[in-house]
């Protein structure tokens, strides 16, 4: 996972049929876990808000500016409530992490949905298959450092997504 760029030019498909966005580059190693991981079920509203306020308070415990707090919240709250209206609920999993001497958070939602099938056209602002406004999964693509996606049309969608402490 790199950090995100022209999105149009990194949609790859897979000959599973499965899609995934990895901006950029391969060229990064996968972000070491420093802590221990917490996950979070996404099966009620009740799971969503205990989720903000799991993420609100560890952003606070590792030092993030409010401005980021307000950031890594946002796009974990709209990551959780895609996975939980249009993937039928799925976990939410909340890691420290670091690489090259930084420190970030790492959000990772996975659910059992019915997958992305364009997540090109996912990412453009308004696009929406439900009542929302359709900014959930670009916005949060925009607030965070590092994003992923993993979609298998039919088996669900894996989103992986890190914020740094420090930029580089």
């Amino acid at each position: 996972m790199i950090p995100h760029g022209d999105l149009t030019e990194n949609v790859r498909t897979a000959p599973s049929g499965s899609a995934a966005i990895r901006p950029g580059p391969e060229s990064e190693p996968q972000p070491e876990r420093i802590g221990t991981a917490t996950e979070h079920p996404l099966h009620s509203e009740e799971d969503l808000l205990t989720l903000r306020h799991a993420v609100r308070a560890l952003t606070l415990r590792m030092g993030f500016s409010l401005v980021d707090q307000t950031r890594i919240v946002t796009a974990a709250s709209e990551l959780a409530r895609n996975a939980y209206i249009h993937g039928h609920g799925g976990t939410f999993t909340l890691e420290t992490v670091q690489r090259s001497g930084r420190t970030g958070l790492q959000l990772s939602v996975s659910d059992q949905g019915p997958g992305i099938p364009d997540l090109e056209t996912a990412f453009i602002d308004g696009y929406t298959t439900g009542s929302g406004l359709g900014h959930g999964l670009g916005g949060a693509r925009r607030l965070m450092d590092e994003f992923d996606v993993q979609t298998v049309p039919g088996e669900g969608t894996t989103v992986v997504a890190v914020r740094w402490t420090s930029r580089p």
